[in-house]
């Protein structure tokens, strides 16, 4: 495991906060009801930023197999986080002309959510997925899955038996990678001559002007600008040729990689994402002060609403049980007195109970047997799509709330900032 006190990518010292937010538990250790009174570990949530390549960064504190090799997120839950993936594969197939003679591997590839277009489409796909109960949802839906972490060691092995990827795919992996050097030097190993590399990740810059403090948890090791990840691929002989700005994840990059050695020109939009970075600061460290406040207002204004609707009498329960709502609800000392319950799509979280809050898990349909009168939506990014599904209970008088960036009521489909 990495030096904690060193950045992962460049191990330079790390001495500068960016915020901390306490000590939580690991945000997606669900909690069996039979454990409901047994200690559960808390681990400090202190990121920092890094003076030399000003990656901001969590320490590990746990090893990656003893975060991921069980899972509980199953990417085929969330209908636009599918869609998302569709309309990729549909632009990427083509634009890079893969074939029936392409290999395209995803790492981290889930429960197949996006190979499983490739796989329609004709071409011959590997999934590297570390969660054995996730990668096998991904085998039954006939998506060709290894159940491996990656890094250099592995791509060399995979090499051997089934030769360079023409296309490479990470999304949301990047950050929650302790080695960072160790999982990109595997993707150049990995990499065809002429191959692609798309790795999508949430933009740091996003994070601080949309005060997405919950997006920090110690899964999330690393907090991605364009400005970083560019300084940390070409160590590895990759470089950055393009890149995409995306809503999902409330605002994120799609970085476009390829060998250096190749010779691509980068696209406009590299030096558009960097003069943004810029002239937000973030080339320097001042551009990285001040975030602690910012997520000191966005936990007053939420206690304010929970604790006006507790003395009004008003019924609070919420939606969805994401890992940034642990985040959210651990560091605003949030439990069942407040938020009475949650709702999941997922079964593997359901029954359970909120890691530090405690606050119990069911299936989406309480809420219509039980219609609180606000419904406090964790998943922030989703906002919309689960506004759509809850759509009848607004009908009924129930109220959609987000916290981030502000206490706002969602009223499918337009905001409204609470009053």
């Amino acid at each position: 495991m990495p030096n904690p006190h060193h950045c992962r990518a460049c191990q330079a010292p790390l001495t500068e906060t960016f915020v901390d937010l306490g000590a939580t538990p690991l945000a997606n250790s669900y909690l069996a009801p039979a454990d409901r009174d047994l200690m559960e570990p808390h681990y400090p949530l202190h990121a920092r930023v890094c003076g030399s390549c000003l990656l901001v960064q969590l320490p590990a504190v746990q090893t990656a197999e003893a975060i991921f090799s069980d899972y509980a997120y199953f990417s085929s839950y969330s209908d636009s986080w599918v869609e998302h993936a569709r309309r990729y594969v549909e632009a990427i197939v083509p634009a890079l002309g893969l074939g029936p003679d392409s290999l395209v591997v995803e790492l981290a590839s889930n429960d197949g959510y996006l190979l499983r277009h490739v796989v329609a489409a004709g071409i011959p796909v590997l999934g590297v997925e570390p969660a054995a109960n996730v990668a096998a949802s991904a085998l039954a839906a006939g998506v060709d899955t290894e159940v491996a972490f990656f890094g250099r060691a592995y791509a060399t092995e995979l090499v051997e038996r089934r030769g360079h990827a023409d296309l490479i795919v990470a999304n949301n992996v990047l950050a929650h990678v302790p080695d960072l050097n160790d999982f990109l030097a595997g993707i150049a190993v990995l990499l065809a001559p002429d191959g692609r590399v798309t790795i999508e990740a949430p933009h740091v810059l996003h994070l601080i002007r949309e005060r997405q403090f919950d997006t920090i948890y110690h899964e999330h090791f690393s907090y991605l600008s364009l400005l970083a990840t560019r300084a940390a691929v070409a160590r590895h002989g990759l470089a950055v040729v393009d890149v995409e700005e995306l809503e999902t994840h409330g605002g994120s990059l799609r970085y476009h990689l390829a060998h250096a050695a190749a010779g691509r020109a980068s696209a406009p939009a590299v030096a558009r994402v960097l003069a943004d970075e810029r002239a937000a600061g973030m080339d320097t460290l001042a551009g990285y002060r001040g975030f602690a406040e910012a997520c000191a207002e966005v936990k007053t204004g939420l206690l304010e609403f929970l604790i006006g609707a507790r003395r009004a009498g008003r019924r609070v329960a919420a939606y969805g049980a994401p890992a940034k709502g642990n985040t959210l609800l651990t560091y605003c000392g949030i439990g069942p007195e407040l938020v009475e319950y949650t709702v999941d799509r997922s079964p593997a979280k359901q029954g359970r109970l909120l890691p530090g809050s405690r606050i119990p898990v069911h299936a989406p349909e309480m809420l219509r047997s039980e219609r609180p009168d606000d419904i406090l939506i964790l998943p922030w990014n989703l906002r919309d799509e689960i506004a759509g599904q809850l759509r009848d209970l607004v009908a009924l008088g129930s109220r959609l709330v987000v916290a981030v960036p502000r206490l706002e009521v969602v009223a499918a489909p337009a905001l409204e900032e609470v009053a």
